[in-house]
């Protein structure tokens, strides 16, 4: 879709990324994928990333924290950012071509069709999720972002997690900072976490659509009458069971 028709759309496809475009979550990947890149002997410091995601099981720590500390070990505390971008060009390649469902790419290939302006939104980092959408051929993404200084990215989070109801709010941001604040917006996810995304499209009079939906999403979609779309088999997550 080209920005002119970005801008004529007059309508708004939204789209989460992990288990909804993709057969499994991005996240472990893309941090595999950097170390066996980059920076290999990180691989000794693994027990400790099984640690943060403990404790983040126990509730001691929440997701941004453990986002945190999984790229303080995996990654660095800082990292310079085209290298960075480099290698998350590199990985979206091969993860878009091997991860993402044909019936994802049919959906998002529709609503353009439709003149639809397509937005993925992810609470996964912004500077890998950007890599994927372009290899999707979509340029708008709302995700988490990381701070950045002097061409450097840093481990800590900029603002919330782009997770649950923060997403919600970083789409609304979004909407206004590029003139669509009201306008008609459709949503598709796979899991609970997003209901505050589906209650506003709805209120927005838009669709919704759990995709490759996860228990408790299904039988949300199935009690309310949305539709749902199986594109196929996700991989089971630590994270997300509902």
């Amino acid at each position: 879709m080209t920005a002119q028709q970005g801008q004529m759309a007059q309508a708004l496809a939204v789209y989460d990324l992990d288990r909804t475009l993709t057969r499994r979550g991005s996240w472990l990947p893309w941090l595999a994928f950097w170390v066996r890149r980059e920076a290999p002997w990180r691989i000794l410091l693994s027990p400790l990333l099984v640690l943060a995601a403990l404790a983040h099981g126990l509730g001691l720590i929440d997701r941004g924290a453990l986002k945190s500390w999984a790229h303080r070990l995996m990654i660095g505390r800082w990292v310079d950012g085209d290298r960075l971008a480099a290698a998350a060009i590199a990985f979206a390649g091969g993860f878009a071509a091997h991860d993402v469902f044909g019936g994802a790419r049919t959906a998002i290939a529709a609503d353009c069709a439709a003149g639809k302006r397509i937005l993925i939104a992810s609470a996964s980092h912004a500077y890998y999720v950007r890599a994927i959408a372009a290899e999707l051929g979509v340029t708008d993404v709302v995700a988490t972002e990381a701070v950045r200084a002097h061409g450097r990215v840093g481990h800590r989070l900029v603002g919330d997690n782009c997770y649950g109801p923060a997403k919600r709010a970083a789409v609304m941001a979004w909407m206004a900072a590029h003139g669509m604040a009201g306008a008609r917006l459709d949503f598709t996810s796979d899991h609970v976490s997003d209901l505050p995304c589906f209650a506003l499209a709805l209120e927005s009079g838009g669709n919704v659509r759990a995709a490759n939906a996860s228990a408790a999403l299904r039988a949300h979609a199935l009690a309310h009458g949305w539709e749902i779309a199986d594109w196929g088999a996700v991989e089971n997550s630590l994270f997300e069971r509902a």
